[in-house]
């Protein structure tokens, strides 16, 4: 191979050789070692670039696919690993400035001529030059190479908008910039860098960034990179555009530019010196040859926000207000719309206008965040030429209204915020273009419509100018309008507005503008209203707007001045009078009457009028004393005198009326309703309302409410509604009617018949949301809907107190699930109608009927039960003529869904058995091709149902219909035969959902009928019947599939434990108080043979044990309870002898089940219910002693909890969530085993305690000691066994020091290890306050305290140990108190470690949140108890409470606390201080240096003032 590279420069640069040759030659020559070739990298690098040199000066002619190879050749050398190794180790590798010069020109092609060749190979060499530092040194070094490149680069970024080469763009761009940034920050001629900034870079940055900023490679591939390069491309020209112009030292040039020019001086504008960079940079922007024309407009506009912004970064401080503003007039001129101040360019689309006018709000905002405009300083010093500017602009905005542009109304804001004189002169014209003509239906627009009219009226009131905004309001709704409004003149949000504007108004200024509509009303609408429907409109927007005048007002009281109250009595009159009647009159005088616009926009002005005029009227005369209605007073109308309407309107006037306003789905006839719901209101006010002419007015009143929208309410409408009464149409009437009737349910219900009331409970039902409900947009979220409005109803609090109301919709919606049931009858209906009578009674005469039926039925009385029972025992046995398919049980259970939010638990006796007929019919009904999950989520919802049901207080009424037991064997035949269609493993979450469901309800069946105690033994024999009878059943389904054969079995299995479950307590109860049991315990046996005997059959065919699943371990373990109840008891009793004469029923399959659980232990703790039916077992177990195998089952069941706790793979939060079960069965243990086996076990515990397996990083064995350790001091022990115990305790105590010093060393073992020891030493502290008696045995506690560290711990960790050391430190303190005094030192150094610790937690930081400060006050807390602790001990600690407070305070005030920290820890100081004596008071202000003896008397003052004087006046009042 040598010889194949002898002469390799001459081969090279011979013309004999081939290209191909030459370049595998140049290949080979750069990868191997072989090739010895003096300087041979830059030989080889030199020899590429001379060519291609040569080709691009046309000196060389190449082929394409040469020159694409040799760019190709150069890229791997410059990204090879080779190169970079020998760049690391200090060889000189030189790249000619020809190189870079064709790569630039080669990028130039690209942008200029749209060339793609070699694209992707010369970007990437250019990539590989930049990205190493060696090399990129040329461009760093040649900056006008650099400003070339960048340009150039960002010129063909801006042009190739998709494509593969787009991130490679993106990459070099990166580069470049950073590179550029390093040139420009080191240079020191700032005219230079200004120069080349807008020379070359200018106009394509800004290009660039625009296109960056509108997303436009957004949808490119590799998204997520090119985002994040976006981003910093877009940050890197920004700062280059600010370190180019807006450099410090340009400061001066500009304020020549704009301020001295601007004060005349016009000979400097000619001098050479001067820079203008203001003017350099708009005369580039507005250049039209940097892009393409349509792109243009969009460049400037974006462009000139940010130079503004980036002036006033580098500019904007204090004196420097008018310069920054003097960049804002020439700036905006380069904006299209300026043009429109002189008219001088043709109107400007919807789009262009929302472009610029964002700029121009940012222009604004910019203006109001950097406090650049001063009003007095604007007049004073400038001749107010920025407020002359804001008046231009405000000029151009009102005179070129652009209504459905957002910016448009935020810019009119953000002017009336600068100053309200800019717009005043044209706010008529803002009233109007902004408001009342502005046709606005986007949401964000009308958003900032909203926002523009509540700054409006919020700025005119602090002014106090409200009536004369309100004046211009009125003269603009007054104008005369070609267009009819479309939209209501104060919609939700503006009436929200002026609402709150008037709520902050004095009552004079309320009236006045009160006057102000009354006057325009009747000068200007009134004279010329007849037949004029214009004027019709005009006098329903002042309606509108005299009715939100008068709503919020302030309302007047007895402490109002007289003055002010006959004010509002005579505008009150004068409305009456002046306003409202004559609007009656006008509608009620009419010779012909025809409906039409007029009519229904008059009578809804004039019904609005009246409606508000009524509810102010009784507002004034509750609240004020010296108010005098024109209605009379509202209490002490007499019976004969009810009150009308409205005053001053006669019966057959409102009749009339009446006629043509119920044809107007519209707002007088809501109004109409809200004037008899006020008459209602006064009528219920009067002291004798209960007269029999007063509750047929009532009466009449309410049902015409009902009934005047009925017809509205019979269909569902996804109309919304914003609950302002000025938007009621005809769209959004019935939303309006249905929450009149909803808010004032209370008032309605009592006076409605029954009909009405059904038919209001039909509406309730028709109108909840179904699964199928779409959601609402953001514009609907604050609206209300009659899905809403029902979902609020139903789910009230005062929905079940309105018992008629409750009742009717039960009853509605069990009507609607019967008919559903019904319409799934698959036979005749007449056979069925006389066994399930009870579905095809509708309504009040189901209820009727069992009323009657429960009131015949005597305690004792047992006939009539029968028939129910038996009626559904013969349909389930046989075939249930009612089949379910998917579309009815979803119908179902929507209704099932609504009757879940009712309270069912407080129902009458004859709707509860009505009820509980109809669940039970549902859960009984048989079900047809539906999936398995919709089965099981319709039967669980059924009986929950059913369970709740029985909990509540008519419970026992179902009794008195059927047998508990009848309910136990329907329900149970019925699941037997829907599990026939379930396709689902017995390990399915929602099938052993469904089994605890079930199982809630038996359990809880028989817990009512032993606690009513109804036939005890009747009831429980047929039920042990029944599930022995079940033994064929389950035999018989052996022959069919194995799955249903397994479900069938645990629904068996099920109702056999929970019958154990219940009746095995009361056996045992009963034995204990001596009560005759009858035949319980017999029945009591019966099911516990039978129960063994289906747990005999668990075992899978084939399997060598038993699936050890939670619900057959919690069905063994009841099993094995109520045998163990059998044999324990009274040992006297007859019945008892026997019993413990006999062996267990099932002894095997305990033993065997024990067998198992001690084998796969450790299994079962992946799953949580097993693991925890598990340990109850063993538990259990041990209680019977007679099942004992030979071997001791003390060592076999210890060293299986032991071998689980050292399992690595059980989790130890498993463990932790399961301690108190393993407590009980290690109490159990203990009481069973011997000395023994307990010094076996305590022998077991000290082996894990070396600290051996610590070095051994055997953690888990350690974990399990210091388990058992806290396990055994939560047990009661016996006396020798307690000896034997605590005579270890000293050892333990030494080995817990140990394993804690070395958990200590690895931070991940702090909250695994040394938590629990510091738990198990608090316990041992407290319960062996007989044991220690050595200071040795605390010093080694204190010890063990001081190695914790408690600096640089994580939130979690710091909150877990915290509250373990002030455990230790209490359990000393309050049970150790004579050996602590000889260790008081070392108390005090452990408890001062951890106040500092907490102080280190608790000092406010410069960054970041306070999440972590619920938990560091927790800490504090605790140190603040730890001192009242050591308060309590006053005589121990009175000699070192000046050192306690000494070395507080030296720690305090190295740091600064959080206030509420700081709170806490100095009420726990003071009361140290306390203790304190005057003598320790002089010491400590003479011995604490200066610093400390500051923060020292500051906390002194604060606790005479704020403690010691408490106290000392509590102690004024102590006996």
């Amino acid at each position: 191979m040598a010889a194949v590279y002898s002469g390799i420069s001459l081969k090279l640069k011979s013309k004999t050789t081939s290209w191909e040759d030459k370049l595998k030659l140049a290949h080979f020559a750069w990868i191997s070692h072989q090739c010895l070739l003096p300087n041979k990298e830059q030989v080889l690098l030199d020899w590429a670039r001379q060519c291609l040199v040569a080709f691009y000066k046309g000196k060389l002619e190449l082929k394409e696919d040469i020159v694409e190879r040799l760019w190709i050749y150069i890229n791997d050398i410059l990204h090879s690993r080779k190169l970079f190794t020998l760049l690391k180790n200090g060889k000189t590798i030189n790249l000619q400035i020809s190189l870079v010069k064709i790569i630039n020109e080669r990028i130039a092609d690209f942008s200029c001529l749209g060339s793609q060749k070699n694209i992707c190979a010369v970007l990437s060499c250019c990539q590989g030059i930049l990205s190493t530092p060696a090399l990129a040194v040329i461009y760093v070094a040649k900056q006008e190479l650099m400003v070339t490149l960048l340009s150039q680069l960002c010129q063909l970024t801006s042009k190739h908008k998709e494509g593969v080469v787009v991130t490679q763009l993106f990459e070099v761009l990166h580069l470049a910039f950073g590179h550029y940034l390093t040139i420009q920050q080191r240079q020191v001629n700032p005219k230079r860098a200004f120069g080349e900034l807008i020379g070359h870079l200018f106009q394509p940055c800004l290009v660039l960034r625009h296109l960056l900023s509108v997303g436009q490679w957004n949808q490119a591939s590799n998204g997520q990179l090119l985002q994040a390069l976006n981003r910093d491309i877009r940050n890197q020209i920004e700062t280059v555009l600010q370190g180019g112009a807006f450099q410090p030292e340009l400061l001066s040039f500009y304020k020549e530019e704009l301020l001295e020019q601007q004060q005349g001086s016009a000979k400097v504008g000619t001098s050479k010196s001067l820079l203008m960079p203001l003017h350099s940079m708009i005369t580039k922007l507005v250049d039209t040859g940097c892009c393409e024309p349509s792109l243009q407009a969009a460049i400037v506009a974006s462009s000139a926000a940010l130079l503004h912004k980036l002036f006033l970064e580098s500019y904007c401080k204090e004196g420097n207000q008018l310069l920054c503003f003097q960049v804002l007039p020439r700036l905006f001129g380069c904006l299209r719309i300026s043009c429109q101040l002189e008219e001088k360019m043709q109107a400007l689309s919807t789009s262009d206008w929302t472009t610029e006018l964002l700029v121009v709000e940012q222009f604004l905002n910019a203006v109001i965040s950097n406090n650049i405009y001063n009003i007095a300083a604007d007049r004073i010093r400038h001749g107010e030429v920025q407020f002359h500017f804001y008046r231009r602009l405000a000029e151009l905005l009102i005179n070129h209204p652009q209504p459905s542009v957002p910016a448009w109304f935020r810019c009119l804001k953000i002017l009336i915020s600068l100053n309200h004189l800019i717009l005043e002169p044209d706010l008529d014209d803002l009233v109007a273009s902004a408001w009342v003509d502005a046709e606005v239906t986007e949401f964000r627009v009308k958003k900032a419509q909203e926002v523009l009219i509540d700054t409006l009226f919020q700025t005119y009131g602090r002014l106090h100018q409200v009536p004369r905004l309100c004046a211009n309001v009125l003269g603009v709704l007054c104008r005369p309008t070609a267009v009819t409004p479309g939209s209501p003149v104060l919609s939700a949000g503006v009436s929200a507005a002026l609402s709150e504007c008037l709520l902050k108004l004095s009552p004079n200024q309320i009236l006045d503008t009160w006057s102000l509509v009354l006057e325009k009303f009747q000068t200007l609408v009134l004279p010329s209203l007849l037949g004029d429907t214009d004027m019709a409109l005009k006098s329903l927007s002042l309606s509108s707007v005299l009715h939100c005048v008068m709503f919020n007002m302030r309302s007047l009281d007895s402490s109002t001045p007289l003055p002010v109250v006959k004010r509002a009595q005579c505008m009150m009159e004068t409305t009456l009078c002046e306003l409202v009647q004559p609007l009656f009159h006008l509608l009620t005088d009419l010779p012909g009457l025809t409906l039409g616009l007029w009519q229904q926009k008059v009578s809804d002005s004039a019904l609005l009028l009246a409606c508000t005029w009524a509810q102010v009227d009784i507002m004034l005369s509750l609240n004020c004393s010296q108010y005098h209605s024109a209605s009379g007073p509202v209490t002490s109308l007499k019976n004969s005198d009810l009150p009308s309407l409205l005053p001053g309107m006669e019966t057959k006037h409102w009749e009339k009326l009446e006629k043509f306003i119920i044809s107007f789905d519209s707002l007088g006839k809501y109004c109409l309703e809200q004037l008899y719901l006020q008459k209602m209101k006064r009528t219920l006010m009067q002291a004798s309302f209960q007269s029999e002419e007063t509750l047929q007015t009532l009466r009449y009143d309410a049902a015409y409410i009902l009934r005047s929208g009925k017809k509205h309410l019979s269909q569902r409408t996804s109309a919304s509604w914003d609950c302002h009464i000025g938007t009621v149409n005809a769209y959004t009437y019935p939303v309006a009617h249905w929450h009149l009737i909803a808010s004032n349910l209370t008032i309605l219900i009592p006076y409605l018949d029954a009909d009405d009331v059904r038919d209001l409970a039909h509406v309730l039902l028709r109108n909840l949301p179904t699964g199928r409900t779409q959601e609402s947009s953001a514009e609907e979220e604050h609206c209300i809907t009659l899905e809403k409005l029902s979902m609020a109803v139903l789910h009230s609090p005062i929905f079940p107190e309105l018992q008629s109301f409750h009742s009717a919709f039960l009853m509605c919606t069990i009507e609607r699930c019967t008919d559903i049931l019904l319409s799934g009858v698959q036979t005749d209906a007449g056979s069925i109608r006389q066994q399930l009578h009870w579905l095809f009674e509708k309504d009040h005469t189901a209820v009727a009927y069992w009323g009657k039926r429960l009131a015949n039925v005597g305690p004792d009385d047992t006939e009539p039960r029968g028939e129910v029972a038996q009626n559904l025992l013969s349909l389930v046995n046989n075939s249930f003529p009612i089949e379910l398919d998917g579309g009815q049980l979803e119908s179902i259970l929507e209704l099932l869904e609504v009757i879940s939010a009712l309270q069912l638990d407080s129902l009458l006796a004859p709707c509860h058995v009505h009820c509980f007929l109809l669940l039970l019919s549902m859960a009984i009904a048989r079900l047809g091709s539906t999936s398995s999950s919709l089965t099981l989520k319709f039967l669980m919802t059924c009986y929950k149902l059913l369970d709740y049901l029985q909990r509540g207080k008519s419970a026992y009424s179902v009794f008195k219909i059927m047998y508990a037991s009848d309910i136990f064997q329907i329900i149970l035949t019925s699941l037997f035969k829907a599990i026939d269609q379930l396709v689902i493993d017995r390990d399915e979450p929602s099938w052993l959902e469904f089994l605890q469901v079930v199982g809630t309800f038996l359990e809880h069946l028989m817990q009512m009928l032993i606690q009513i105690k109804l036939s005890l033994v009747l009831n429980f024999g047929k039920i042990i019947t029944f599930l022995t009878s079940c033994k064929l059943h389950a035999e018989a389904s052996s022959k069919q599939l194995k799955r249903q054969k397994i479900l069938s079995r645990q629904v068996l299995l099920l109702s056999l434990t929970k019958l154990c479950h219940v009746l095995g307590p009361f056996v045992e109860e009963q034995k204990q108080q001596r009560e005759p049991l009858e035949m319980l315990p017999e029945l009591l046996q019966q099911a516990i043979l039978q129960t063994g005997a289906v747990l005999q059959l668990s075992p899978d065919p084939g399997a060598t044990g038993w699936h050890l699943s939670s619900s057959f371990l919690s069905s063994v373990t009841t099993l094995l309870e109520a045998d163990v109840t059998q044999h324990s008891g009274d040992k006297q009793a007859e019945i008892s002898k026997l019993m413990d004469n006999m062996p267990f029923s099932h002894s095997v399959l305990y033993q065997a089940v024990y067998s198992q659980i001690l084998s796969e232990l450790s299994t079962l703790t992946g799953n949580t219910p097993s693991f925890q039916a598990a340990l109850r077992f063993l538990t259990v177990f041990f209680l019977a002693p007679e099942l004992h195998p030979k071997d001791s089952i003390f060592t076999s069941t210890f060293h299986s909890v032991r071998q689980l706790l050292t399992d690595p793979e059980v989790p130890v939060e498993v463990v932790q969530d399961m301690e108190p079960h393993l407590r009980d069965l290690l109490t159990q243990m203990i009481e069973v085993g011997t000395t023994e086996d307990f010094r076996m076990m305590m022998r077991y515990i000290l082996q894990g305690l070396d600290v051996s397996h610590m070095w051994k990083t055997d953690v888990q064995t350690v974990l399990s000691s210091i388990t058992l350790l806290r396990l055994l001091l939560n047990c009661p022990l016996s006396d020798e066994k307690s000896h034997l115990f605590w005579l270890a305790c000293p050892q333990v105590v030494m080995a817990l020091n140990l394993q804690n010093r070395e958990a200590c060393q690895e931070h991940s073992l702090l909250l695994t290890v040394v938590g629990p020891i510091l738990d198990v030493l608090a316990l041992l502290l407290r319960q062996g306050n007989e044991v220690f008696h050595s200071p040795h045995h605390i010093s080694l506690v204190f010890s063990t305290l001081l190695t914790v560290p408690l600096d640089h711990l994580k939130p979690l960790e710091f909150g877990s140990l915290v509250p373990r050391i002030q455990s230790v430190l209490f359990a000393i303190l309050q049970y150790h108190p004579k050996v602590m005094l000889k260790t008081i030192p070392s108390f005090l150094n452990s408890f001062n470690r951890l106040v500092f610790s907490v102080m280190c937690k608790g000092r406010q930081k410069d960054k970041g949140s306070t999440d972590d400060l619920t938990m560091i006050l927790e800490c504090a807390r605790l140190v603040k108890r730890m001192y009242s602790h050591i308060t309590a001990r006053a005589e121990e600690f009175t000699v070192f409470s000046p050192f306690m407070v000494s070395q507080y305070v030296t720690e305090v005030q190295k740091v600064i606390l959080y206030p509420v920290v700081k709170d806490i820890l100095q009420e726990g100081i003071y009361l140290i201080l306390d203790l304190c004596l005057e003598r320790d008071i002089q010491f400590l202000r003479s011995s604490l240096h200066p610093g400390a003896r500051d923060v020292f008397k500051e906390l002194y003052n604060d606790y005479l003032k704020y403690h010691k004087a408490k106290h000392e006046g509590e102690k004024r009042y102590t006996v």
